[in-house]
């Protein structure tokens, strides 16, 4: 397994020389309950893409923490960018890996916020405008994960989970349990419908969507490696296009 910052210049063309592609995990530091770590997202996607790189050969980019809230923005320890920071900064990235050598590029999300997926979207679609031979997949694993349920429909108990709930919780037993701060109450989000709001924590105190307490390592281990499966799948068919 390759991991872009771990690795001397030596060993990095050597990598070159193995593959052409290189997958960039993105997430987000915002709320995820009172009991998961802020930067939940960011380790899910790095944990996915470390697995898919044991089983393919591709590189790892450092992971981005950063990336666009808006729901959960007036929580304690959310931090968020603007869509434009964002576009920019995946636009030079890909830019500059294009640069080293690296055509195929696969920005994989653990954060699925409709407004942040848009942005990655417009990035991807910028750099294939820009460069002619890049190959981009723009990959948000809640879409994974609902490909895995499609056919595993026991793995998850809670129905409507989505934010911080058994899921995100599972996965966190399973990545880096010394981070779970136990449980926290089940929870979901009750925004008024067409309406904006400025006062998000009141319709959503608590930060989560789902119920944590259902949540096993065992289980969080399984989504783990159905997400894995499928993410080889887009890249082999990227790399393949």
């Amino acid at each position: 397994m390759a991991n872009w910052e771990n690795l001397t210049m030596p060993a990095f063309e050597e990598w070159r020389r193995q593959t052409a592609t290189v997958i960039l995990p993105l997430g987000v530091v915002e709320v995820h309950g009172s009991h998961l770590p802020l930067g939940t997202d960011a380790f899910h996607a790095l944990e996915v893409a470390r697995r898919a790189a044991e089983l393919r050969p591709v590189l790892v980019a450092p992971p981005i923490f950063y990336g666009i809230c808006r729901s959960t923005r007036e929580h304690p320890g959310t931090v968020s960018l603007s869509s434009g920071t964002l576009k920019a900064l995946l636009v030079d990235l890909g830019q500059e890996f294009h640069r080293q050598g690296l055509k195929n590029l696969v920005f994989l999300s653990g954060h699925a916020g409709s407004t942040h997926m848009a942005a990655v979207v417009e990035a991807g679609e910028r750099l294939l405008e820009k460069l002619p031979q890049v190959r981009v997949a723009v990959v948000n694993i809640l879409e994974l994960l609902r490909e895995v349920l499609a056919e595993q429909p026991d793995l998850v108990s809670t129905k409507g989970d989505g934010h911080a709930g058994e899921v995100e919780t599972a996965l966190m037993l399973a990545i880096l349990p010394h981070l779970v701060q136990g449980t926290a109450p089940a929870e979901w989000p009750a925004f008024p419908k067409y309406i904006l709001v400025r006062d998000k924590t009141r319709f959503w105190p608590g930060g989560v969507w789902g119920d944590p307490s259902r949540a096993t390592a065992e289980q969080g281990e399984k989504i783990l490696a159905a997400e894995t499966q499928r993410l080889c799948r887009v890249i082999a068919d990227l790399e393949k296009s």
